[in-house]
C-alpha cells in the first residue's frame, strides 16, 4: 500500500514538472510569435514609407 502512495507522489511531481515545462515552452513560443509579429509590422511600415516617399 505504501508503494502506491510513493508512485502517486512521483506521478504528481512528474506532472508538475511537465506542466512547468509546457508553460515555459508556451511562454517562449508566445515571445517568438510576438517578436515575429513586431518584425512583420515594422517591415510593413518600412515598405509603406518607401512607397509614399
Amino acid at each position: 500500500m505504501s508503494g502506491d502512495i510513493v508512485n502517486a507522489e512521483i506521478e504528481y511531481e512528474l506532472m508538475k514538472s511537465n506542466a512547468n515545462e509546457l508553460r515555459a515552452a508556451a511562454a517562449r513560443h508566445r515571445r517568438v510569435r510576438e517578436a515575429e509579429k513586431a518584425n512583420k509590422s515594422e517591415r510593413r511600415s518600412v515598405f509603406g514609407k518607401r512607397r509614399t516617399s
